[in-house]
């Protein structure tokens, strides 16, 4: 297999965060609180490996990980640590897939930071911590997942590149992320490095699974606009080798390359299709209030990321789905927090000129979304989200598998900016009762997480002051 992430663009040395998790913790969706170790030999061998022609390859040291205890379980056995993670025997924990760890290996302002994410997921932490840069991070991966080109992912891609990176001899930088999607297959791992400068290109990319490295790519030729890649058969040949586009995600693209006619072919696409899946199922969600009280003309009834065609959706959904939109009411009223008392509706009235606007109904009337405040329409935005399916929102998940085998996450940047105390712990409590249904999962960040650390169902990641 060629060398592919060790042939990149040149980055500056990295310790280990104070936040980046260890191997061996605990990954179910409900995870316990993770000690403060070392990273296990075998991670940290994967990790050197990655790092992209980095000035030196020492494993990370221990951090001061401060996750919440979650739901009070007892931690399981912790792996020992010449039994990676990715080959221990042991029932599929996940009917569905499901990104559970995120890497960021080189970006922006994290080094060597491996964050491991639960059903409910949220990043706290001071202001430029590197919360809302974890959450890019994921849905750059989510869209390069879905096909995206390098371009359209990252619009300026020198912001990724870590401070105080210094170029190579060819004047070459770049940032690597990654990510593990665990389900019917297994936990499946994805890294990819991207040059930043002087052009944007992936120049390596490993995804692997079982400890066995099913796809590496690495540029051979920095004249051409391809890598060179080399994908698992297991038959006669022991790889297949054919050049990949460098500003598209190889992985995406090995349903349409693989015949599937060995066993070591078809592992190849499991392992392909659990991660495509589970980084294309991702909606990140910004809600704009100051546009979603606007009338809007009836269209798809598929929510857009900032929620201004939220009458659109309502027009749509309270016919389709009674028992949901019941839910979203009851929902509404439990985080009300004025004297107008209890909500009993929400509905989108159609008007005049062929637009429709939405309406909040309480005992004593009915208000224009446009009169709410800032708080209740974030809430109440987010609330909807929760209490809906991919075909309700502006995603686009694999057409080949049913919805009922995927699972939708939630990116929320600022998930509590604007919300009461009521409001923000209501909202936790629907994220945590509809993640525990396996349909749905929940990343968000936040400013302060102390309100979240006793919340069973909830992991915390603190990235410190």
């Amino acid at each position: 297999m060629p060398s592919s992430l060790s042939s990149s663009a040149s980055l500056p040395p990295t310790a280990a965060p104070s936040h980046a998790a260890p191997d061996g913790a605990p990954t179910a969706d409900t995870p316990p609180t993770v000690p403060a170790q070392a990273h296990a030999h075998a991670h940290a061998q994967l990790e050197a490996q990655a790092h992209c022609g980095a000035e030196q390859h020492a494993a990370p040291r221990g951090g001061g990980v401060r996750t919440a205890s979650v739901g009070g379980l007892v931690p399981p056995r912790a792996r020992p640590a010449s039994e990676p993670a990715d080959t221990a025997s042991a029932p599929a924990r996940y009917p569905r897939s499901c990104v559970t760890e995120l890497r960021l290996s080189a970006f922006a302002g994290h080094r060597r930071a491996r964050f491991l994410l639960g059903a409910v997921t949220l990043f706290t932490g001071a202001s430029g911590s590197g919360k809302s840069t974890a959450l890019r991070a994921y849905e750059a991966l989510a869209r390069l997942g879905g096909g995206a080109r390098l371009a359209e992912v990252f619009a300026d891609p020198v912001a990724c590149v870590p401070q105080g990176a210094r170029p190579d001899a060819q004047r070459r930088r770049g940032f690597r992320i990654g990510c593990t999607a665990d389900g019917p297959a297994g936990p499946v791992r994805l890294d990819v490095a991207v040059q930043a400068e002087p052009e944007l290109r992936i120049v390596g990319e490993r995804l692997s699974a079982g400890g066995v490295v099913l796809l590496e790519t690495a540029l051979r030729d920095p004249g051409r606009r391809t890598v060179q890649a080399a994908w698992h058969t297991g038959g006669c040949a022991p790889v297949t080798r054919a050049p990949l586009p460098d500003d598209r995600l190889g992985t995406a693209l090995l349903p349409l390359r693989v015949a599937g006619k060995t066993e070591g072919q078809r592992q190849v696409l499991a392992a392909a299709e659990q991660m495509v899946v589970a980084l294309r199922s991702v909606f990140a969600c910004d809600p704009q209030p100051d546009w979603m009280g606007v009338p809007v003309p009836t269209g798809t009834g598929r929510l857009l990321t900032g929620c201004d065609n939220l009458a659109d959706v309502l027009w749509r959904t309270r016919e389709e789905c009674g028992r949901r939109h019941a839910a979203l009411v009851a929902a509404l009223s439990a985080g009300s927090t004025g004297p107008a008392g209890p909500v009993v509706d929400l509905r989108a009235e159609p008007l005049t000129d062929g637009t429709v606007r939405a309406v909040l109904d309480r005992a004593g009337g009915g208000t224009e979304l446009a009169r709410l405040g800032y708080g209740e329409l974030r809430y109440l935005a987010l609330a909807l989200v929760l209490l809906t399916g991919p075909g309700v929102l502006d995603v686009d998940p694999a057409g080949e598998v049913p919805a009922a085998m995927q699972t939708l996450t939630l990116l929320a940047d600022g998930l509590d900016r604007g919300l009461d105390v009521r409001q923000r712990a209501e909202l936790l409590r629907l994220a945590v009762r509809m993640a525990e249904r396996g349909h749905i999962r929940c990343v968000g960040a936040v400013s302060d997480g102390s309100w979240a650390a006793r919340t069973d169902g909830v992991t915390v990641v603190d990235l410190g002051p």
